[in-house]
């Protein structure tokens, strides 16, 4: 098999709204191969995989696979199970698969992931697994749960960072991973939040550098009344010896700044120790940084999780240990100790592995131990001073324990020291009783406190401390913005535009997303055609936007799915027979299938909005539980089916809307500058769209015909602007497809006393016959054509469109010696200015409008200077 490519949807797609890989897939010599063609195939998949008899498949029920198996099923099929089987055996919560044939004998196999590196690795080992087998190669095979398992804990979330994931989700809040590492962003737009594990974006950069520096941090608790273990900041072992005699008693040593536990040693209680302390110490502390011996404070050790300002939950931490059995050296039982399938490196599960190092060691020795004695039976061996999780501590929740006065010196630990989130770090013998009366004090408080002791307590019961946190971020505001999504074969810039447009008007910072580029509060962000999922997410994590307009194209949707996981109105201008044969849409149901995932994602109470003039909405509308806004139609000639609850149609001059049993006037059409007379009838379309767009998002009727009045050429960049050059009327138009071209051209023509020329070109990836019934559509109204090239010919060879619009043009009766080919645009654009006459007017659908618009602009420049000088002659 050979994989010819791997897409990988991080938001909802055409196949599910969860994120999903698509893997095409050449099954090559095995396609129309079944499983049962192949003897002992199924039994062998089977033992490397037991977990398959678990696996429903079409049959809606456990052994359903097992089933298809058996029977014979196609391999491309076997892939889709084995990958989610790996993810599934891996951690992760995958259920999704389907597989159909693409092309030929390609296949696209498409299952869901809950990360992207992992999906990708799931399917290069899906199909490497089911090679392997087909070799013989059962060992080969095995080996390949270990690396797709390898990839799944390597690109895990920390359990603090997936809690608070899985809180947001819980609760419906936008959620998505920056980067590869602990960095997620929440919400949308102004409500934007990013969090690195629990440090958040308002987490003061001061603060956390001070929480660091143990010798700052002491003397401003100290300052605040909070009682601190006496201390001395020593930079040589001899001074951290003469420290540990004025101190008197047993001692403490650790590096000055620092985190998790290393190099801190405790219980020190000679000078030797405190040698061997200050040297590990000094080994972990920064080039130049001194290290700090402190008088220890007798207790136990615990955390107190302070969020914004409150303490919300307490733990007891206790260092690491094993319990002799009288047969086992300390190195076995630690060994075993370490294979709780809990504990793993670093933060990525519920525990840490314990290390046996230097320190570990000293502790050991402290004891009369080293790591190959056989401690007695019953006998406990502690492995630590210090009782971080991060060096295989363990917890115990001590939330309703925890006495008033001692969570309010731990708030005002952590508002001293200025951190938003704050893990305190108290010694004392209980927190039942304040700290005065037991003698127990603030040891540190930690920035980005790790939140596992209280998610997964070794005793005790969780406390729900990311739901603290969102609470903290959010209270009871939303972490939405409004959002319209736009989608349609015609139409979508402008109506995308005008709903921009008029969302600016309202008063909100809107970000738009279109054909042209990304704006934000009236910035220029990008460039090009920025109508995929990422210029989408470049909008909403800008923390200016109040509200989204996303113009959202079929190849962004089927490349890579959407940027945003709902909408609040989803708004289908029209489906066309456009882009046929491209992504595997062969068929106008096809495409409508495609342009319907904006109405799959739009939320509870929100509003799709509909063409009642396009036959393809009402298979879009069918079953839909959101509100039906409907454009377009009139009273006289069709009405929407289903009614829907509102509608907006152009009747009798002017715009309306209709719903809830009234009739109301928006504007008459007189006033609509852009769609008014001598502009062509979609523009009335567009205008009456984006106001059912604008009406659905609770903008006021007066302040949508405002809007919709008050919107002008100049905002519409490129959607049949109008020049005049050489004494012709130069129209400049984005169509690219026959019925854009159908609707542009009877309007260019009501604008000429002469000639109709039309510079016509199309995209290079569409199919032979859509290019001829371009061709076609241009013939039926143009005197002139100029058949151009664009510069991206998307993998056709130069000269292959035009031909095919050539032909197109001449099969629909047009004459060949009225047409000629001129590849380069801007040449084209210069050809037909050149030889039109005044009155005539000129149609350019462009490539690059900036290109077109500079050649017009100059002959129009031309032209004047020429007339000009007649005139003085």
């Amino acid at each position: 098999m050979k994989i010819e490519r791997i897409d990988v949807f991080e938001g909802p797609n055409v196949y599910c709204l969860r994120p999903t890989v698509r893997m095409l897939l050449d099954l090559e010599g095995l396609d129309g191969v079944e499983t049962r063609a192949v003897p002992g195939f199924d039994r062998a998949l089977l033992t490397v995989l037991p977990g398959l008899r678990d696996h429903h498949c079409s049959r809606g029920r456990p052994g359903g696979f097992v089933e298809r198996l058996v029977v014979g099923t196609w391999f491309g099929h076997v892939v889709e199970h084995v990958a989610l089987e790996l993810l599934w055996q891996a951690g992760q919560d995958v259920r999704y698969g389907r597989t159909r044939r693409h092309k030929g004998s390609v296949f696209a196999v498409v299952f869901e992931h809950a990360e992207p590196r992992a999906g990708r690795a799931a399917a290069v080992h899906a199909v490497g697994l089911v090679e392997d087998l087909l070799r013989g190669d059962e060992e080969g095979a095995r080996a390949r749960l270990g690396e797709v398992a390898a990839v799944v804990e390597g690109t895990r979330l920390g359990p603090s960072t997936q809690a608070i994931w899985d809180e947001a989700r819980r609760r419906g809040i936008p959620v998505r991973r920056a980067g590869d590492g602990n960095l997620i962003e929440l919400g949308y737009g102004v409500h934007r939040r990013r969090l690195w594990a629990t440090l958040t974006d308002h987490t003061s950069a001061v603060a956390v550098d001070l929480a660091e520096d143990k010798v700052e941090t002491k003397r401003i608790l100290a300052e605040a009344g909070l009682p601190v273990p006496d201390g001395v900041a020593v930079r040589d072992e001899e001074a951290a010896v003469r420290a540990f005699f004025a101190l008197g008693g047993k001692v403490v040593v650790k590096p000055a700044r620092g985190n998790q536990g290393r190099g801190v040693s405790a219980g020190l209680g000679n000078e030797h120790e405190v040698r061997r302390a200050f040297r590990l110490a000094e080994a972990e502390a920064r080039p130049g940084e001194p290290v700090l011996v402190e008088r220890q404070v007798p207790g136990r050790s615990f955390r107190v999780l302070v969020v914004a300002g409150e303490a919300v939950a307490a733990a007891e931490r206790v260092p690491p240990s094993v319990v002799g059995d009288g047969r086992r050296t300390v190195r076995e039982l630690v060994r075993e100790t370490n294979s709780d399938p809990r504990r793993g490196e670093g933060h990525g599960r519920p525990l840490t592995r314990v290390p046996l190092d230097a320190i570990a060691l000293a502790c050991l020795e402290r004891q009369g131990l080293g790591p190959d004695d056989v401690p007695a039976c019953g006998r406990t061996v502690w492995l630590r001073d210090s009782a971080n999780l991060s060096t295989g501590g363990t917890a115990r929740d001590a939330t309703d324990e925890l006495h008033p006065q001692v969570a309010r010196a731990a708030e005002r630990a952590a508002r001293a020291i200025g951190l938003d989130l704050a893990g305190v770090d108290l010694v004392a013998p209980a927190v039942s009783r304040p700290l005065e009366e037991t003698g127990g004090a603030v040891i540190e408080v930690n920035a980005s406190p790790g939140l596992r002791m209280h998610l997964h307590p070794e005793r005790g019961r969780p406390r729900p401390v990311a739901a603290r946190i969102l609470d903290a971020l959010y209270g009871g505001s939303s972490a939405r913005i409004p959002i319209v999504a736009v989608t349609g074969t015609n139409g979508k810039t402008t109506v995308a535009r005008l709903v921009a447009h008029g969302l600016r008007r309202s008063g909100r910072v809107v970000g738009l997303a279109a054909t042209g580029g990304v704006e934000v509060a009236g910035e220029r962000l990008a460039v090009g055609d920025t109508t995929g999922p990422q210029s989408a997410r470049l909008v909403l994590s800008d923390p200016r936007v109040e509200a989204a307009v996303l113009e959202t194209a079929r190849g962004g949707i089927l490349r890579a799915g959407l940027g945003f996981d709902a909408c609040d109105v989803a708004v289908v201008t029209n489906v066309a027979a456009d882009h046929l044969g491209q992504d595997g849409v062969e068929t106008l149901t096809d495409l409508v299938w495609v342009k319907s995932l904006l109405a799959d994602v739009v939320r509870p109470g929100g509003s799709l909005v509909l063409n009642a003039q396009d036959p393809s909405a009402r298979a879009i509308a069918r079953g839909r539980s959101v509100r039906l806004v409907w454009f377009g139609g009139s009273p006289e000639r069709e009405r929407p089916d289903p009614a829907g609850e509102a509608w907006v149609y152009a009747a009798e001059g002017a715009l309306w809307l209709e719903g809830g049993g009234r009739r109301e006037r928006l504007l008459p059409v007189a006033r609509l500058g852009f769609a008014g007379a001598g502009r062509p009838a979609y523009q009335l379309e567009n205008a009456a769209c984006a106001a059912a767009a604008l009406l659905s998002l609770g903008v006021g009727l007066r302040e949508v015909g405002e809007a919709l009045a008050s919107f002008g050429e100049r905002d519409n960049l490129g959607r049949f602007q109008v020049f005049a050059a050489r004494g012709a009327t130069v129209v400049v138009d984005y169509g690219h497809n026959p019925p854009a071209w159908e609707a542009t051209l009877p309007a260019a023509r009501r604008l000429a006393s002469g000639a109709l020329w039309g510079v016509i070109g199309v995209p290079g990836d569409r199919r032979d016959d859509l290019v001829r019934a371009a061709g076609a559509a241009a013939a039926r109204w143009c005197t002139r054509l100029v058949i151009k090239e664009d510069a991206d010919r998307r993998g056709r060879r130069p000269g292959e469109v035009a031909r095919l619009l050539l032909e197109g043009a001449v099969a629909a009766g047009f004459e060949p010696g009225r047409a000629e080919i001129v590849l380069d645009e801007r040449e084209a654009v210069r050809r037909a200015l050149t030889l039109a006459a005044p009155g005539d007017v000129v149609v350019v659908f462009y490539e690059s409008f900036e290109r077109v618009v500079r050649e017009v602009e100059q002959a129009a420049s031309a032209w004047e200077r020429a007339v000009g000088g007649l005139a003085a002659t």
